[in-house]
């Protein structure tokens, strides 16, 4: 399945995503940009459903995605039980329309209640 470029070398998209993510598990609500909360949402419902498991080899996953002792602590003890009787669908993409300046289409990108 082909992934966005973002107008991006992939050390870059992946720096970007990284940051997006850990966002989203901390504040659990980003605001961005439509394309990349849409990509950062495919790699944010993966890594719930990874720390799901909450197991040792889970957290190392998670730690080499993120690299943030603190949001993987949240992720695993705060985010993943809240999800732990549903399959899929953890966040939501809601359009805001474009950016005022660049017209850019901007979306929040939020973890479900």
């Amino acid at each position: 399945m082909a992934r966005r470029k973002l107008s991006r070398k992939s050390s870059s998209r992946k720096a970007l995503l990284k940051s997006l993510m850990i966002s989203l598990f901390k504040n659990e609500r980003i605001e961005t940009t439509e394309p990349k909360a849409k990509e950062a949402q495919r790699s944010a419902e993966k890594l719930i459903t990874t720390a799901k498991q909450d197991s040792q080899n889970a957290r190392k996953k998670a730690m080499q995605v993120l690299n943030d002792k603190e949001v993987v602590t949240k992720l695993f003890n705060d985010i993943a039980p809240r999800f732990e009787d549903r399959q899929g669908g953890y966040t939501r993409v809601l359009k805001l329309g474009p950016r005022r300046g660049d017209g850019a289409p901007m979306a929040i990108l939020e973890l479900v209640e």
